[in-house]
C-alpha cells in the first residue's frame, strides 16, 4: 500500500488496517530529480496493533492451514530413516537463507557461501551479508527454542544478521528516521512505513501477539511476518529478520522441531505474489487472502523439503556403494559420509571435532572419499587442505530449480 502524498485523496485510509500520519520530506538541493530537490509532504502508514486481534477463520482458510500444517508435521515426523537430521536441517537452512537474501537482491551460489562460512576471514562483503543471514536464521531458531520471541530477540537476530557486513553500525537498533520502500524518496515510494517514534510501541504489541497460543501456528507466523514488514523497524534487513521470525515461530510453537521448511525459497520464486500479499495484508479485508497465500507457500516448501531429504538419503547410499568395501557402522569414513550434508566444505580439524577421532583417522577417511570421488580438494597444499562435496551442491541446486 502506497502512503499517498498529502493533499491526495485519503479514501484508502478507510479501506486500510491502520492510519496515516503526515510527514514532511526535506528538500535535497543536490537531488537528481526535481521532486528530490523540492521535497514535499507525505503520509506514512501506521498498521493497527494486533496483540488482541480477533480473527474468525473461514472454513476454506481453516482447511488450507490444516493442509499446510500436516505437510510440515509429516516432514518432521521422524520417518527419515538413518539420514542425519542435522545434515538435512542445515542444508534446508542454507537454502532458506540464500533465498531470503535473494529476495533482497543478494544472490550467491551454495558453494561460494559454504566456502565463505568455512573461512570467514576470506569472504567478501556480499558473501558476508549472506553468511550473516545464515547465522541469523540459526540464532532465531535457537533462541525460539529457549525463550519467548520479543523485541529483544529480534534486535539480537538483526545484530547477528548485519554484524559481518558494512552495515554493522546500524545492527541491532531500531531506525531513528523515516524510511520508505522503493523509489529514491517518499514521493516515489511504493510503501511508507510508520514514523520512527511509533516503532517501540508497535514492536511491543507484536511481542504480545507472539505470546498468544490461541491462533493456529501458521496463521500466527503469517500475520507476525506481515506485521513486522509493515512496521519496517530497521534501516536495513527488515525482510530477512521477518523471514527469520517465521522460522522462530514454527520452532517455538513446536510445529517444526527438526526441519523448518524453506518458506523463503517459495517466497523468492513467487516474489510478485509475495509482495502483493504483503500489500493485501494492509487492507481491511486482506488478512484472509494473505494467510491463504502463506499457507500455500508453506505447504509447497514442506513438500519440496521432503523430496530433498529423500534425495540426500539416496545420494549417501550411492557414496557408500562407491567404496571398495562397505565400511562398518562405526567406521570413520561412514561417519564422514553421514556428516557431509551438514558440512559440504570441511577439513581434517572439522572431522576430528565432529567425530572425536584422531587426525590420522580423519585424514584417512577424507583420502578414501576423495579416491571414491565423493569429495574433492579445494586447496592442494599439504597442510591446511580443504575438501568440498560437489555432488551435494549440485543436488541442492537441482532441488531449488525444481521448485522454480
Amino acid at each position: 500500500m502506497v502512503g499517498p502524498t498529502e493533499g491526495s485523496p485519503t479514501k484508502a485510509g478507510a479501506e486500510s488496517r491502520g492510519r496515516f500520519v503526515p510527514g514532511v520530506w526535506a528538500p535535497s538541493p543536490g537531488g537528481q530529480t526535481r521532486a528530490a530537490r523540492q521535497g514535499g509532504r507525505y503520509l506514512a502508514f501506521v498498521p493497527e496493533p494486533i496483540a488482541e486481534l480477533k480473527l474468525a477463520l473461514s472454513a476454506e482458510l481453516a482447511v488450507d492451514l490444516e493442509r499446510a500444517t500436516l505437510a510440515i508435521m509429516r516432514l518432521n515426523d521422524g520417518g527419515q530413516g538413518s539420514i542425519s537430521l542435522e545434515g538435512v536441517a542445515r542444508q534446508l537452512l542454507r537454502s532458506e537463507s540464500l533465498a531470503s537474501s535473494r529476495i533482497e537482491g543478494l544472490s550467491l551460489g551454495h558453494r561460494r557461501v559454504a566456502l565463505a562460512a568455512f573461512d570467514e576471514d576470506a569472504m567478501d562483503s556480499k558473501a558476508a551479508d549472506i553468511v550473516g543471514n545464515v547465522r541469523a536464521m540459526e540464532q532465531a531458531i535457537a533462541l525460539a527454542a529457549k525463550q519467548p520471541i520479543d523485541s529483544t530477540t529480534l534486535l539480537s537476530v538483526h545484530r547477528t544478521l548485519l554484524r559481518f557486513g558494512e552495515d554493522e553500525p546500524i545492527a541491532g537498533r531500531w531506525r531513528e528516521s523515516q524510511g520508505w520502500i522503493g523509489g529514491s524518496n517518499p514521493h516515489s515510494a511504493v510503501y511508507i512505513p510508520p514514523p520512527a517514534a511509533e516503532i517501540p510501541a508497535l514492536m511491543d504489541d507484536l511481542g504480545a501477539f507472539l505470546r498468544r497460543e490461541d491462533i493456529p501456528t501458521l496463521c500466527q507466523a503469517a500475520l507476525a511476518h506481515a506485521q513486522l514488514e509493515s512496521i519496517h523497524p530497521f534501516i536495513d534487513g527488515n525482510g530477512r529478520v521477518g523471514r527469520c521470525l517465521i522460522h522462530a515461530i514454527l520452532r517455538r510453537r513446536g510445529l517444526a522441531p527438526y526441519y523448518v521448511p524453506p518458506v523463503s525459497l517459495i517466497l523468492s520464486v513467487w516474489r510478485d505474489r509475495y509482495f502483493a500479499g504483503l500489500e493485501e495484508y494492509r487492507r481491511r479485508d486482506g488478512l484472509h487472502g494473505w494467510v491463504a497465500f502463506f499457507a500455500e507457500a508453506s505447504a509447497t516448501a514442506a513438500h519440496g523439503a521432503e523430496h530433498l531429504s529423500g534425495d540426500i538419503q539416496m545420494l549417501r547410499e550411492t557414496w557408500l556403494a562407491r567404496l571398495p568395501v562397505l565400511p562398518r557402522r562405526d567406521a570413520a569414513v561412514r561417519r564422514v559420509i553421514a556428516m557431509l550434508p551438514a558440512h559440504p566444505v570441511l577439513d581434517v580439524s572439522v572431522v576430528m571435532h565432529e567425530l572425536g577421532v584422531s587426525d590420522r583417522a580423519a585424514g584417512a577417511a577424507l583420502a578414501q572419499l576423495q579416491e571414491a570421488g565423493v569429495v574433492r580438494l579445494v586447496t592442494k597444499r599439504l597442510r591446511g587442505r580443504v575438501w568440498e562435496c560437489p555432488e551435494l551442491f549440485a543436488l541442492v541446486q537441482e532441488f531449488e530449480q525444481g521448485l522454480r
